[in-house]
């Protein structure tokens, strides 16, 4: 199953919808948060990493530091 998001401008990403992902030849992975960024968002990568393939693996699970924030306005 492919899911496509649309955003607001007019480039199309496709999202490829699955529960299992296999991979070779993994250098490390690094788990970070998704932060806005202009009228879209980024996630940080170190400069290391530039020209390398990077996989960005998107989960239901909320970034630790959004949990707490909730808890305390409760």
């Amino acid at each position: 199953m492919v899911l496509l998001y649309k955003s607001h401008m007019a480039r199309k990403v496709h999202l490829e919808a699955t529960n299992k992902l296999t991979l070779e030849n993994i250098i490390g992975f690094i788990r970070r948060p998704v932060v806005p960024h202009g009228t879209g968002a980024k996630v940080t990568c170190p400069r290391a990493y530039l020209g390398k393939t990077v996989y960005l693996v998107i989960t239901n699970e909320e970034w630790p530091e959004d949990r707490s924030r909730r808890q305390r306005r409760a």
